[in-house]
């Protein structure tokens, strides 16, 4: 009696029928299948041993089945997208679930590369700079009214430059004159000292620190030789070409105040009306 050749699981004999080995076992196709062949997902029937079996993330389809769910194509052999456990083909997936670029608006292709800021997406090569037009990739940038712009570009267009040194002013700075400086750039005209936060004043369109405008400017009383200082309304004596304090404004024989009242002057004194007449 000759060896027999059975099924590994029902031990039915092969001779004569289609077998399929298994782990150096061989099966009954119906043996096989039951316990081996996997459901497709789309048509939920088993797919056999002789149709091919087509996976995706532990999930099976018979060639026919492996399809877009949205429009129904063939995805065998060609690039597709899953979404909730659907397979779509990249057409309809990036109808559906895509960004669109904010630059060109078309559509940015699963799988490429994009650029995201605050809610929008541009492709790689349509996130450039406004001035420039160049990429900006992963550099820094400014943005502006809806437009992006590398730093050196934003500073050549927007950027206050200093008045003194015409650097460009990145934090903080001073106006003066409706032009901007860096506050270590704004000093006084005489002695160079910062002006930022201090008081001063001007000459001739040139910031001067209160004491440089006093020492170079300022009148100076013909009594007493003091600075009169003009700034905080400071109240003086003018005559010809000469200045007194309101305090200084005093008779030189008798020292009664002359403000508000005649007087007579001899050489660079001031004398009241009497004692003018007795000198």
């Amino acid at each position: 009696m000759g060896e027999r050749f059975d099924c590994y699981y029902c031990k039915e004999s092969l001779l004569g029928r289609k077998y399929i080995l298994r782990e150096n076992n061989q099966h009954c196709v119906k043996c096989f299948e039951s316990l081996y062949s996997n459901t497709c997902e789309d048509c939920k029937a088993i797919i056999s041993s002789d149709c091919k079996d087509l996976s995706y993330k532990d999930h099976h389809w018979h060639e026919q089945c492996f399809k877009c769910s949205k429009c129904s194509c063939s995805l065998v052999e060609k690039a597709f997208a899953a979404k909730d456990e659907n397979l779509l083909c990249t057409e309809c997936y990036s109808n559906e679930y895509s960004s669109k670029c904010f630059t060109c608006k078309k559509t940015i292709m699963p799988g490429s590369r994009k650029m995201e800021y605050r809610g929008n997406s541009w492709h790689e090569t349509c996130f450039v700079c406004k001035r420039c037009r160049q990429p900006i990739g992963t550099k820094s940038f400014i943005p502006k009214e809806n437009n992006n712009y590398c730093i050196p570009c934003y500073e050549k267009q927007f950027a206050l430059h200093c008045s003194s040194c015409k650097k460009v002013i990145t934090t903080g700075g001073v106006t003066y004159h409706d032009q901007p400086w860096h506050k270590e750039c704004f000093l006084c005209t005489g002695c160079k000292m910062q002006l930022a936060g201090q008081r001063f004043t001007s000459r001739d369109d040139f910031p001067y620190c209160l004491d440089c405008f006093s020492n170079l400017y300022a009148k100076k009383c013909a009594a007493c030789v003091n600075v009169i200082a003009g700034i905080g309304g400071s109240k003086y004596i003018s005559f010809e070409d000469r200045q007194w304090h309101n305090d200084c404004f005093n008779c030189k024989n008798c020292a009664i105040s002359l403000v508000g009242r005649g007087f007579l002057t001899k050489r660079d004194d001031v004398f009241c009306p009497e004692c003018g007449r007795d000198a």
